[in-house]
């Protein structure tokens, strides 16, 4: 990268469940867009730090955008508690507000599992975000049933990209969701990759730098306006 990415504390994103935990990848001056990236379920230990959710936000700042990661209430120092993705949709319209307070630019979102579902949910009636990627996205995990009808109204690009042996998606499941969807929108299998990007008994090694290098190729080729940094 030709600038300097810096990491900020942010100490003034606030929802009604009160302050969420977050942090700012910083971008260029000039950069055109700035990103948002919302992380797994809570329940099941995500949080902002996630590996799968870091890679996303690697991706965004290949091209030099600010990207802020967050906390959902209850979740770290966040506050409030968990709300089964309602008031978590919340938690994302309040990072869209701050991102938008601060740099007045579009709003690239990608979330991870749960945070796909709670952020597209959001995002896909939000004017100020143009596309969205769902990284990992669910359909069953741990009890939860993921539904995706509101997707049937939504016509923004969206890259839909999930590892091939994901258990809490699989192949055939996900097809079903995205076969009927009104296009733009791309689905990528990573090959060998479970539902966090990781190995498989069948295909060792991480496939985490898979995602991100295909996630930048998809953003490069419809989203205008993006350079590497």
């Amino acid at each position: 990268m030709s600038f300097a990415s810096k990491i900020e504390a942010v100490d003034d994103l606030s929802c009604s469940a009160g302050k969420l935990e977050a942090i700012l990848n910083t971008g260029r001056d000039d950069a055109p867009y700035t990103a948002l990236v919302a992380h797994p379920h809570p329940l099941g230990g995500g949080t902002m730090h996630n590996k799968v959710v870091y890679h996303a936000m690697k991706a965004f700042n290949h091209f030099g955008l600010p990207v802020l990661r967050f906390n959902f209430r209850g979740t770290g120092l966040s506050e409030g508690s968990h709300d089964h993705g309602i008031g978590e949709q919340e938690d994302v319209r309040c990072g869209l507000d701050w991102l938008t307070a601060r740099f007045g630019k579009p709003v690239l979102f990608a979330g991870f599992s749960f945070g796909s579902n709670v952020g597209m949910r959001v995002c896909c009636n939000d004017d100020r975000v143009p596309a969205l990627v769902a990284l990992g996205l669910p359909i069953e995990a741990e009890g939860r049933v993921y539904q995706y009808d509101f997707l049937s109204a939504c016509v923004k690009p969206r890259l839909f990209l999930s590892g091939d042996h994901d258990p809490f998606g699989p192949v055939a499941e996900v097809e079903k969701v995205i076969a009927p969807l009104p296009e733009p929108k791309q689905m990528i299998w990573i090959p060998g990759g479970d539902h966090f990007f990781a190995a498989t008994p069948d295909s060792p090694g991480s496939k985490l730098e898979q995602m991100r290098e295909a996630m930048i190729h998809w953003l490069a080729g419809n989203v205008p306006g993006l350079e590497p940094a």
